[in-house]
C-alpha cells in the first residue's frame, strides 16, 4: 500500500467536519493543511449545541470526548410542554450512539470549537487562518492551488469542508444550493436557571417551538423558532427585542431566561436551510465532507453528528484504500447518501408539520423511527 506519508490533502475549512477529518488524516500520518477564511478559526462564534451519542461517538473516536464529556452537560431525556410551562410528558431519548454514552448532550459551542482546534494543533497540521483559496487547477494526479495571500500549493487531494455556501461546492461545478425550508431561529445564551437540567421543547405559542438545553453546570442555549423573515427588516440592534418578544409568551423556565435577552450582540439569528446534493460528491481529486454536500435544520440536532460521520467514513476510506480515485470518493458518497438523506428529510417534515398546522402528526414516530436507525455505525 501507498505510504500515507507521501501523500498531502488540503482541507478548506475549520468547522466540525474539516477539524474532525484534519485529525483523522493527521493520525494516519498524512500531511494535512488547513485553512480557514476567519482569523478567529471561529473559536468565540454560537451560542450552544446539542450533541446527540452518534456524533459524541464520533468524537470519541477522534480522541477528545473525556475533554468534552467535562465540558458539557449530558442528560437522557425530552420534555414537551405547553406555551405555560406545564409539562405534558417526557421521554426517554435514544443513545445513538450505544448505551456507553450519554443519550445526549449540550455544550456552548465555541468550547466544542476550541477542543477540536487544540486537537488539530496537537496533531501536527499546518493551519493557516483569514486564509482562502482563490483557484483550484486539476489534473490527473492532483490538485494545484493558488491562495488568497499570493502562495501556492499541491496536493494529491482537497476537501471542501467550507460550509453551507461553500465557494468550493461552486468552483468545481456543483451547482445545489441550499434552500430556506420557511423557519427561522433565534438562539442566545444565558445562565442555567436552577432545576433545569434537561432539553423541554414547547409548541405553540408566539412562535413554532420554544425550547432550551443545558451546556454546563452554569450555563444554557435558549431558541425560538418562526417563521423566516425578511433580514433587511431585522437590523441586529434589534435582535434582542424581536427574541424577548417571543419568549415572553411562555412560562416555566423561561421567564428567568427572558431576564438574560438583553444584549443583541449575543443573540443569533438564522435561517433554516435544506441542501442535499444529490450528485457525485466530488470532482476529480476535490471532495465534499459536511454541511458542503449537506444542511438540514436543527429540529432533530443531527447537522454536527452527520458533518462528524462524513469526516469518519471519507478519512476510513482514504486510510485503508490504495488507490484514491472515483471509486472511493463514489463509494464514500454512496455509504453516506441513504443515512443523511433520512435525517434532512425527517428534519424538514417536523417543521414543515409545523408550517402547516398539522396536529395529528406522528412525530413520535418518526423521530423513534430515524434515531433508531441512527444507532447503526455510518
Amino acid at each position: 500500500m501507498t505510504d500515507p506519508r507521501a501523500r498531502s490533502v488540503l482541507v478548506i475549512g475549520g468547522g466540525a467536519s474539516g477539524n474532525a477529518v484534519t485529525i483523522l488524516l493527521r493520525r494516519a500520518g498524512i500531511t494535512v493543511d488547513l485553512v480557514e477564511a476567519k482569523p478567529d478559526w471561529n473559536a468565540t462564534t454560537g451560542s450552544g449545541i446539542t450533541l446527540q451519542g452518534n456524533a459524541l461517538r464520533v468524537l470519541r473516536e477522534l480522541g477528545v470526548w473525556e475533554q468534552v464529556s467535562a465540558s458539557g452537560f449530558a442528560f437522557g431525556s425530552l420534555g414537551v410542554t405547553a406555551p405555560d410551562g406545564t409539562v405534558l410528558f417526557v421521554a426517554d431519548d435514544i443513545q445513538t450512539g450505544g448505551e456507553d454514552l450519554p443519550a445526549t448532550l449540550g455544550m456552548q459551542r465555541p468550547q466544542l470549537q476550541q477542543i477540536l482546534i487544540n486537537a488539530v494543533r496537537a496533531s501536527g497540521a499546518d493551519v493557516r487562518l483569514g486564509i482562502t483559496p482563490d483557484s483550484l487547477e486539476q489534473d490527473a494526479d492532483g490538485v494545484r492551488v493558488l491562495f488568497s495571500d499570493g502562495t501556492e500549493g499541491r496536493y494529491d487531494l482537497v476537501v471542501a469542508a467550507d460550509g453551507l455556501n461553500s465557494a468550493t461546492r461552486a468552483a468545481i461545478g456543483i451547482t445545489d444550493k441550499p434552500e430556506p425550508t420557511g423557519m427561522a431561529i433565534w438562539r442566545i445564551a444565558a445562565p442555567r436557571p436552577e432545576g433545569l437540567e434537561r432539553t423541554d421543547l414547547a409548541t405553540g405559542g408566539p412562535a413554532y417551538i420554544a425550547g432550551y438545553c443545558p451546556t454546563s453546570e452554569n450555563t444554557i442555549y435558549a431558541y425560538v423558532v418562526e417563521g423566516n423573515r425578511d433580514r433587511a427588516s431585522l437590523p441586529p440592534e434589534s435582535y434582542a427585542d424581536e427574541m424577548r418578544e417571543l419568549a415572553q409568551g411562555y412560562g416555566g423556565f423561561w421567564p428567568e431566561i427572558v431576564k438574560h435577552i438583553d444584549d443583541p450582540a449575543k443573540v443569533n439569528y438564522t435561517w433554516f436551510h435544506r441542501l442535499l446534493v444529490e450528485g457525485p460528491w466530488h470532482r476529480g481529486r476535490v471532495v465534499l465532507v459536511g454541511d458542503s454536500a449537506h444542511c438540514c435544520p436543527p429540529t432533530f440536532a443531527q447537522g454536527a453528528a452527520m458533518s462528524l460521520e462524513d469526516a469518519l467514513v471519507l478519512a476510513e476510506l482514504l486510510t485503508t484504500r490504495d488507490d484514491w480515485d472515483d471509486q472511493l470518493f463514489t463509494d464514500y458518497q454512496v455509504r453516506r447518501m441513504h443515512r443523511v438523506r433520512m435525517v434532512v428529510d425527517a428534519s424538514c417534515q417536523l417543521g414543515q408539520w409545523h408550517l402547516d398546522g398539522v396536529r395529528d402528526a406522528d412525530v413520535p414516530g418518526l423521530t423513534h423511527r430515524t434515531l433508531n436507525a441512527l444507532k447503526e455505525l455510518p
